[in-house]
């Protein structure tokens, strides 16, 4: 098997991958395939952190959300983020792969506080650690809460798995004739308005040349052929060499 060209890896799963077709809630065998993906990467050595996001669940009750304030709503969006990591923590339990819950936000009968140190610590022992509640903080998003804990535990690169197979220069569903990037400065990105993160995460990238891999986690061994480093999806970089 070709060995991996990074060794330590932030995968950002959005909430929407795991409700599939059916646009809401959690579609077990969806859960089943990532699952299979992350532990085909464990068992490559690498080691791996997570962070999802939550709108599977909690935009299936924005509606009635409307007039919410927007740190109450954030705040639901976090919890949101929690159910899913405790989903996916038991899928790859079943699996054989260890794993860890870090929260942001203190729940300590579902899952670890946040400790930097400790999530360093699982992450040499070969454990999975899925950080979950965002940043704990409002007005961020999980996009930022993935760069920001990718930085904070020296992850090589943060690797986007959405329903897309890279970055376009405009939606392919309503663009099929959309030109697809194979690398992309993340200038561009900011420039361009292109909506892969949103600015906070993107200009944290790029202050800090944190590369950002954006590729489609639906195709089965996708998440395994990024590692090894094979040219799938689209690779965001600072552009300076």
């Amino acid at each position: 098997m070709t060995a991996a060209k990074y060794q330590r890896i932030l995968l950002k799963i959005s909430g929407e991958l795991l409700a599939g077709d059916q646009g809401y809630g959690i579609h077990p065998k969806i859960l089943d395939d990532v699952a299979n993906e992350i532990k085909s990467v464990v068992d490559l050595g690498v080691e791996v952190a997570i962070v999802i996001g939550g709108g599977n669940i909690f935009r299936g009750i924005a509606a009635s959300a409307n007039g919410m304030e927007r740190a109450s709503a954030d705040y639901m969006g976090m919890l949101a983020t929690v159910l899913n990591a405790l989903a996916l923590q038991n899928a790859l339990e079943k699996k054989g792969v260890h794993t860890r819950v870090q929260s942001a936000i203190e729940m300590r009968q579902l899952a670890e506080g946040y400790i930097r140190r400790r999530a360093i610590r699982h992450l040499e022992k070969k454990r999975v650690v899925i950080f979950a509640a965002g940043t704990g903080n409002p007005y961020f998003s999980t996009d930022t809460a993935a760069v920001l804990r990718a930085m904070e535990i020296g992850a090589a690169v943060i690797m986007k798995g959405t329903k897309v197979d890279g970055i376009y220069e405009a939606d392919p569903v309503t663009h099929p004739t959309a030109k697809k990037f194979n690398e992309l400065p993340f200038l561009s990105v900011l420039n361009q308005n292109l909506k892969v993160m949103d600015s906070t995460a993107i200009t944290l990238c790029m202050d800090n040349d944190l590369p950002l891999i954006v590729f489609n986690m639906k195709e089965p061994g996708n998440l395994l052929r990024v590692v090894q480093g094979d040219p799938i999806g689209t690779l965001v970089t600072t552009g300076r060499s």
